[in-house]
């Protein structure tokens, strides 16, 4: 049986560049190089048929150690909640107080770049405190 080598997380969206850059800024990650004989990304799309100019963008983890993150415009808005999203691990080992000023602190840079706060899920005994956000098309993801 054949192990898995990567993973690609792929997000439905209407606006790929513009999600996958928010996303960029979110983690940390840079756009890749364009394929081989194109100077850029625009030279790139210029060349492609109408009908798949500005249809995908992606975003890598520059060390290497994170999957691909990968846009694709999809024609149907988003209708319901994600089935899988983000934990942005920001405040993984902090509690208290200080877990909520880092998890605050994190949102308003985000909510700078075009996140929405959704709620602050407190803790509970069982699990710490985080926050559920929804980045620039309203898909969620927590800051955890």
């Amino acid at each position: 049986m054949a192990s898995v080598k990567q993973v690609q997380v792929t997000f439905d969206c209407a606006e790929p560049e513009r999600v996958a850059r928010f996303w960029c800024e979110v983690l940390g990650h840079v756009v890749p190089p364009p394929p081989e004989g194109f100077a850029n990304w625009d030279d790139f799309n210029r060349v492609l048929p109408p009908e798949l100019q500005d249809s995908a963008f992606a975003c890598v983890d520059p060390t290497g150690a994170g999957p691909r993150l990968f846009f694709q415009r999809v024609p149907e808005g988003k209708v319901g909640k994600n089935r899988l999203h983000l934990d942005v691990r920001v405040g993984a080992g902090l509690v208290g107080d200080e877990r909520l000023a880092v998890l605050e602190a994190e949102c308003a840079r985000l909510v700078a770049l075009g996140a929405t706060r959704v709620r602050l899920l407190t803790a509970d005994g069982y699990n710490e405190s985080c926050l559920v956000m929804q980045d620039v098309e309203g898909n969620e993801f927590c800051l955890d």
